[in-house]
C-alpha cells in the first residue's frame, strides 16, 4: 500500500495480512495526512469564499419574502453540491495505478471505500460548519426554532450536510468510473448542470420530465430546505413590482344615481342589509350620510363592491358627491329618527329624485389613484397575502413528515452511491491500462 510519510513522499507498505478493519484505519490515516500535506485542506477556505459570495448577494432577502427565500435556499443547495462534488471527483482516478497495485497485494476494496466514506463525511461536516458560519456572518440569519432541534441553523445544517455528502459520494463513484482526472473534470460540469436544472425549484419544466427530478440530489435537498425556512408562510412580494408597473393604467366607467340607489336597496346582500338598519344619529343631509359612509371603516366591504367595470361603490359615491348637478339632492335634509334604509327608500320614491336617476358621471382614474383611495398599505398587504395563498406549494409544507421524507430520499442516494463505488472499483484489475 502506498502511504504518505511525514515529508509527504510515498512509501510502500504490505497490507496483505491486515484485517479489513485494520486496513480502514490505515487508509483513513493516509487520507488525513494527504489533507494536511497535499493541501486538500484548501477546500475549506474555498467553501467559505463561495458561501460568502452567495450570502453577500442574496442574504438580505432570506426570510423576507417567498421568492427571495426560495432563491437563497436554491443558491445554498448549489453551494453544497459544488462543495461535495469537488471534494472527491479526482481522489480515485488520480491514484488509480496505486490502487491496482495495492489491490493485487491484498487491499480490500470495501476497506478502502469505507475509509473514504469516513474521511469524506468528516470533510463535508467541516465544510457545512464553515458554510453556515459564513452565511450567518454575511446576512442570512437562521433565527427561531427548528423542527427537530431548538435551533433552525442546526436543522438546516443537517440538510446541508446530507446534500454535500450525497454530492461527494456521487463524485466518488464517478471517480471510480473514469481513468484520468481530465476526464473527471470534463464530466463534472454536466453533472452539476443536470442537478441544478432538474432541481424543480426555480426552473419551470414540462410535466413529462418531472420524474427525472427524483433522480437528483438537489430536488429533495431544495424541498427540505424550503420546508425548514417556512417558505409558504412568507409574503410573495414580487406583486408589489407588478402593481407598480400598472399604476399608470387608466380605468373607469359611467355611474348613475339610479345604479347607486338600486345597489343600496338590495336587502338580499347581508352587508347592505346591515347598513340599511343603521339609524342616523342626528339631523343630517344626504351628502353627510355619504361622507360618513366613506370615512368609516365598518362598511369597507360594501364600498369595495363592484358596481360597473372596475368601479366600486365607494368610487361611485365619491364621484356623485362631487357632482354639482346633484347639489339640491345631496343637500336634502333627512329625519334624525330614520334608518339609512328608510331614507334611501324615501329618496328613491321621491318624484324629483326619480328625474335624476339617469344623472351620472364618467369617472376616469389610474390604478394608482384607485389604490390610494382604498389605502396603499392595505391593498399591498391583501395582494401579497392572496399571492402567497396562490403560490402555496405542498412540497414546501412545514411538517416533520415532509422534511424526513426528503432526508430519507437523500440518504438513499448516499447508500446507493457508496455501494456503486465498491462494485465499480472491484473491477479495477480488469483495466486495460
Amino acid at each position: 500500500m502506498a502511504e504518505m510519510n511525514g515529508n509527504g513522499s510515498e512509501r510502500e507498505l504490505s497490507v496483505r495480512h491486515l484485517s479489513r478493519i485494520g486496513q480502514i484505519g490505515i487508509f483513513f490515516g493516509k487520507f488525513v495526512r494527504m489533507f494536511i500535506y497535499q493541501s486538500d485542506w484548501k477546500v475549506l477556505p474555498m467553501a467559505a469564499l463561495i458561501a460568502g459570495l452567495v450570502g453577500f448577494a442574496l442574504g438580505g432577502d432570506f426570510g423576507v419574502s417567498m421568492e427571495g427565500t426560495l432563491t437563497c435556499a436554491f443558491a445554498t443547495v448549489c453551494v453544497c453540491i459544488w462543495n461535495g462534488s469537488f471534494n472527491s471527483i479526482q481522489v480515485i482516478c488520480r491514484e488509480r495505478g496505486v490502487i491496482k497495485r495495492e489491490h493485487r497485494s491484498g487491499m480490500h476494496i470495501t476497506s478502502y471505500i469505507l475509509a473514504h466514506l469516513m474521511y469524506q463525511l468528516l470533510l463535508c461536516l467541516l465544510q457545512t460548519v464553515v458554510t453556515l458560519i459564513v452565511l450567518y456572518l454575511v446576512g442570512m440569519k437562521f433565527a427561531g426554532r427548528g423542527m427537530f432541534t431548538p435551533w433552525m441553523a442546526v436543522d438546516i445544517g443537517i440538510t446541508m450536510l446530507l446534500i454535500t455528502y450525497a454530492s461527494d459520494l456521487l463524485s466518488l463513484w464517478i471517480s471510480t468510473l473514469v481513468h484520468s482526472t481530465t476526464t473527471a473534470m470534463t464530466i463534472m460540469p454536466f453533472i452539476l448542470i443536470f442537478q441544478l436544472i432538474f432541481s424543480g425549484g426555480l426552473f419551470s419544466l414540462p410535466k413529462v420530465v418531472e420524474p427525472i427530478e427524483l433522480l437528483t440530489i438537489s430536488n429533495p435537498g431544495l424541498k427540505a430546505m424550503g420546508s425548514q425556512t417556512k417558505i409558504n408562510d412568507l409574503p410573495y412580494s414580487a406583486v408589489n413590482g407588478m402593481i407598480w408597473m400598472v399604476e399608470d393604467i387608466e380605468i373607469g366607467g359611467r355611474v348613475t344615481l339610479g345604479q347607486v340607489l338600486d345597489l343600496l336597496g338590495d336587502e338580499g346582500n347581508p352587508t347592505i342589509a346591515e347598513l340599511r338598519a343603521v339609524e342616523v344619529g342626528e339631523k343630517t343631509t344626504v351628502r353627510g350620510i355619504g361622507e360618513e359612509l366613506l370615512e368609516g371603516e365598518k362598511f369597507a366591504d360594501l364600498l369595495g363592491e363592484p358596481l360597473i367595470s372596475d368601479m366600486t361603490l365607494g368610487d361611485a359615491i365619491s364621484a356623485l358627491l362631487a357632482m354639482e348637478e346633484l347639489d339640491d339632492f345631496l343637500n336634502t335634509e333627512v329625519d334624525a329618527t330614520a334608518s339609512i334604509g328608510e331614507i334611501i327608500d324615501a329618496l328613491a320614491a321621491d318624484e324629483s329624485v326619480k328625474e335624476l336617476r339617469n344623472e351620472g358621471l364618467d369617472i376616469h382614474m389610474t390604478v394608482g389613484d384607485a389604490i390610494d383611495m382604498v389605502g396603499r398599505e392595505e391593498v399591498m398587504a391583501r395582494v401579497e397575502e392572496a399571492a402567497s395563498e396562490a403560490m402555496y406549494d405542498p412540497d414546501y409544507s412545514y411538517t416533520s413528515e415532509n422534511i424526513l421524507h426528503n432526508w430519507i430520499h437523500i440518504l438513499i442516494f448516499i447508500v446507493v452511491f457508496a455501494l456503486l463505488s465498491v462494485v465499480t472499483l472491484e473491477f479495477i484489475d480488469k483495466d486495460k491500462r
